[in-house]
């Protein structure tokens, strides 16, 4: 029997989702057909009993904070993972510790889980797209085993020879000839070798050659310790013939043991070639170690660039950081690092060595020679006097380190602030050794079809699966039957990245780089690589930046890991894979307290006859409706020619001021290059003087019609549990404020600083304030447990006395944006920025809320909110990344309707969008594609939605059609 759940939800929620409509249900091999899950009540879930059928795409959708994350990630996935660390012995667990139990009375039937979530993303700039997918991992084998080697000096191809390889070249190439056979013991180093010397003598070497002079060994001898030499032994002088081939092949094997591998043949007009039993250039003698897959890796000393370390990019001192404004003297602070003139050591080093150029401190920097200031910036080798303050008439005599180095020492301080303070003054530049191939220059001279793996790693998915086809042809019969296996595993897990629709992505591209959602999806085509069967998936909205033609491309990927035999739980708004799921659960009906039952369910054709807020979203009874007039802006435009950065084609961008503008186009077509790497760094430069340069571009006009850009991105608003909304926003400054002025705290001599949880005195001493104790897992992920000491509060007993209105400062960080309004209704300053953070769609998180808990969606709109409550000036420019991430439909209107009103203000919103809710209500669209990657790069059409739906050429065009409803 089939139940369906009440919407008007009760205390206790029971819903049982039915099987698959069409297919009759099989138990799997766990016995189980469905996951059943009884009395979950964590967070804001109102003990809801809840049956999942297995082996079935489950989507679990509702309006942000109604309980989805609290069900599929801190109810489902927390207990396997508990079950999982419970199968561990007690050895093992008492280094771990034991995982909190969900707040859940009995879930049966549950496989082993693996969740797929935004948030993992590594920060580690080693970490790249191929590092995780391990198709760079592969790569490194096939190169190490498939790989033809050159020579970095000549080009030529590298040799390598057995012993009797070496004997029968020498028997058919110089057959005839006189030869003098040398192992080479000493190869371009300095030193005067007595004692080597003397120990061939003792060996019965009577000869060697030094720097290309045969010499007679004699006693006591010894070279010029200060040079660089190479010095060869001469093992024998033979002429070359048949009849003396055993003589030869003697000698061989001694110099091969003598030069470690390698021997040199010198004939009579002295050309000198070199053989090796390893790889070796025969025309300068240059070897290289055999190689090993770790030779091209980035991430091991032995394949990584010296000079980068294997990141592919230097932190640079630039002397325009130095100095920026040169018409400044050093005593009035030209030398940014020191600022104006102090009585300290330094200032004196300079002053002695201006004097030397008959300059003082007072003189402008411009006016100092050349080789004056290379030697403040670099150093001086000579020593300079420098008066002593403490022994009058006496000079210190020192030589003079530098501006550059003394700041590059400061580069490794164990302090944090030094450090920081340092980063102002360096720029990232492109690792001059290496130009970002990230490998040493051995490593960049194996070849496969003349390409090298550095060169594999920069190209676009799509382009690299296109190389691999047919390579076996390209190969020589060794190398196919060595790569054969290899190639066959790469193509595999290329496939795997294109079916998830992410061909526009290149192996080289750090994790870092990555929205939410692309990250998710190299992680899912990761788990398609591993072909598990019997697992329960859990993913975080995996559709997040990706263009609605390839969202088919991602449901067809998640079909096919459920088609293995896998459940997978999909935590979703996107209207296409709610359609394309099995079942749909919708948890509801509102945020926070007002959510945390299932308020509907079923396939999605019985799940479109519900009333919930979700299906009458996709059924058409509520909709976002298109404004009858868009806003024809002021009629200024901000312009920038030539942008082509990254795959940018020349473009020629138009933004029309004091408009809602969408920059639409396919994953991978520019937009990020053209708004947040070119744009945005124009204009911060121009308002606020920044560091980070844009990409190339020409020129740019209208920037006069502008006062201030904000940008507002994914990036986390911290990275540990002392940040919150609280503190981003600076709500948190003012509500410490006013507890420090009530009458118990003024008793007391508490001041604001009592308050906070990063300040000695008020905090919990045992978690130092962060309510949170970082627990090490040797093997798995740190996890945070809450303090013992203040159960999570973060203050100590005599702070929590403290009360307003009967809430200690711990009750009001523990409130949700929601309650906060209510609370703080008579406190305008404190309400106004709290209530930015509700009107975009954050009721539902806590002032506290730990910032490593907030998805990429929430942190952006936190930020939003942050910006909302400071007064704007009718000319500002709004940027913003995909502000729909983790959106339900109601949250996006939310939204909108608060983007609107700073348009009708006068200032300009530029959003980086995918969601058709939102292209279709801004006033101007511009259009990237027509692909990804190569393929992209250009403005394919621009002008209003209208305008894009009926451009043929358009993929975002033929989608906005549908939605518009035009025929």
């Amino acid at each position: 029997m089939l139940l369906k759940n009440d919407v008007s939800a009760p205390d206790h929620t029971t819903t049982t989702l039915p099987q698959n409509g069409t297919t009759s249900s099989v138990s799997d091999a766990t016995g189980h057909e469905s996951i059943e899950i009884y009395g979950a009540r964590e967070h804001n879930l109102k003990n809801i009993d809840l049956t999942i059928p297995r082996n079935r795409l489950v989507v679990i959708t509702g309006i942000s904070g109604s309980g989805k994350s609290s069900l599929a990630f801190d109810t489902v996935y927390a207990e396997g993972q508990r079950r999982y660390m419970e199968s561990f012995s007690a050895y093992a667990r008492s280094f771990i510790g034991d995982m909190e139990r969900p707040d859940v009375d009995k879930i049966n039937g549950l496989s082993p889980v693996i969740s797929i979530e935004q948030k993992t993303t590594s920060r580690n700039p080693r970490s790249t797209v191929g590092t995780t997918t391990e198709i760079y991992d592969f790569m490194r084998l096939l190169f190490a085993r498939a790989g033809e080697a050159f020579s970095y000096l000549t080009g030529e191809r590298m040799v390598k020879r057995s012993e009797d390889q070496i004997i029968n070249h020498i028997m058919e190439t110089l057959d005839g000839q006189k030869l003098t056979l040398l192992a080479p013991v000493v190869k371009g180093r300095k030193g005067h070798y007595r004692e080597l010397f003397q120990q061939l003598r003792k060996s019965g070497f009577t000869k060697v050659r030094v720097d290309g002079e045969v010499q007679e060994l004699v006693p006591k001898m010894q070279v010029d310790r200060y040079k660089v030499h190479d010095i060869e032994i001469v093992i024998d002088r033979v002429v070359v013939r048949e009849a003396d081939r055993f003589r030869i092949a003697q000698s061989v094997n001694t110099a091969l043991n003598h030069g470690k591998g390698i021997i040199m043949t010198l004939d009579g007009d002295d050309n000198v070639q070199t053989l090796s039993k390893f790889l070796t250039d025969p025309k300068s003698g240059l070897s290289y170690d055999e190689p090993a897959p770790n030779l091209f890796s980035f991430n091991s000393p032995y394949g990584a660039c010296p000079t980068c370390n294997g990141l592919g990019q230097i932190e640079e001192i630039t002397e325009d950081s130095i100095i920026p404004d040169p018409t400044l003297s050093i005593s009035r602070g030209g030398i940014a690092p020191l600022g104006e003139y102090r009585d300290i050591w330094i200032f004196k080093q300079l002053q002695t060595l201006l004097k030397r150029y008959k300059l003082s401190l007072s003189t402008p920097i411009e006016q100092f020679p050349k080789e004056l200031m290379k030697a403040i910036l670099h150093g001086t080798d000579e020593a300079i006097p420098v008066p002593s303050k403490k022994y009058p008439g006496t000079s210190w005599h020192i030589q003079f380190d530098g501006i550059i180095s003394f700041l590059q020492k400061q580069q490794d301080s164990e302090s944090d602030k030094i450090r920081d303070w340092v980063r102002d003054f360096t720029s990232i530049k492109t690792c001059p050794d290496c130009q970002g191939a990230r490998l040493k220059k051995e490593s960049l001279h194996f070849l496969i079809d003349g390409k090298n793996i550095a060169e594999l790693a920069q190209l676009d998915i799509s382009d690299l699966a296109a190389w691999f086809v047919g390579l076996e042809d390209r190969l020589d019969d060794r190398q196919r039957r060595i790569a054969s296996e290899v190639l066959k595993e790469i193509r595999k897990r290329i496939g795997f990245l294109i079916d998830v629709g992410l061909e526009y992505l290149d192996l080289d591209r750090p994790l870092r780089t990555l929205s939410g959602g692309e990250a998710q999806r190299i992680r899912l085509a990761t788990q398609i690589g591993t072909q598990l069967v019997g697992v329960l998936y859990i993913l975080d909205e995996p559709s997040i930046g990706l263009h609605q033609r390839d969202n088919v491309k991602l449901i067809k990927a998640l079909q096919d890991l459920r088609d293995l035999g896998n459940t997978v739980i999909v935590v979703e708004h996107d209207k296409d894979m709610m359609l394309a799921c099995d079942y749909l659960v919708d948890i509801g009906p509102g945020a926070g307290r007002h959510g945390g039952h299932v308020v509907a369910q079923g396939t999605p054709q019985e799940f479109l006859q519900q009333q919930s807020l979700t299906a009458r979203y996709l059924n058409g009874q509520r909709e976002i409706a298109v404004p009858a007039e868009r806003r024809k802006g002021n009629g200024k435009k901000l312009v920038i020619k030539g942008a082509k950065g990254h795959n940018l084609k020349n473009v020629t961008f138009t933004l029309p001021l004091g408009k809602m503008t969408a920059v639409t186009g396919v994953s991978g077509s520019g937009k990020s290059s053209l708004v947040h790497d070119t744009l945005y760094p124009i204009l911060n430069q121009h308002f606020f003087h920044a560091k980070r340069d844009p990409l190339p571009y020409k020129s740019v006009k209208g920037l006069e019609h502008l006062d201030k850009v904000i940008e507002v991105d994914q990036s986390p608003i911290g990275r540990t549990p002392r940040s919150n909304p609280a503190t981003y926003t600076g709500v948190f400054t003012d509500i410490r404020a006013l507890f420090s002025s009530l009458p118990e705290a003024k008793i007391r001599g508490y001041k604001p600083g009592r308050f906070s949880f990063n300040v000695k005195g008020g905090r919990c001493e045992t978690c130092e304030g962060a309510g949170m104790k970082l627990i090490e897992m040797d093997f798995l992920p740190n996890v945070h447990v809450p303090c013992e000491t203040c159960k999570g509060k973060r203050y100590n007993r005599e702070t929590l006395e403290v009360r307003f209105k009967g809430k200690s400062i711990a009750d009001v960080l523990d409130m949700t944006v929601e309650q906060a309004v209510e609370f703080f209704e008579n406190q305008p300053k404190i309400l106004r920025k709290i209530q930015t953070l509700h009107e975009v769609g954050l009721g539902y998180i806590t002032l506290g809320q730990h910032a490593t808990t907030l998805s990429g969606g929430e942190a952006q709109r936190v930020k939003l909110a942050t910006e909302l409550s400071r007064r704007d000036t009718g000319q500002t420019l709004y940027i913003l990344d995909e502000p729909t991430t983790g959106l339900h439909f109601s949250d996006i209107q939310h939204l909108l309707d608060v983007l609107n009103k700073l348009a009708d203000r006068g200032n300009t919103v530029l959003i980086i969008e995918h969601n058709l809710d939102v292209i279709k209500v801004c006033d101007h669209v511009i259009d990237l594609g027509p692909e990804g990657g190569a393929g992209g790069g250009t403005i394919v059409v621009e002008g209003a939605p209208e305008k894009i739906a009926n451009a043929a050429e358009s993929y975002t065009g033929k989608f906005l059609k549908l939605e518009l409803g035009q025929a």
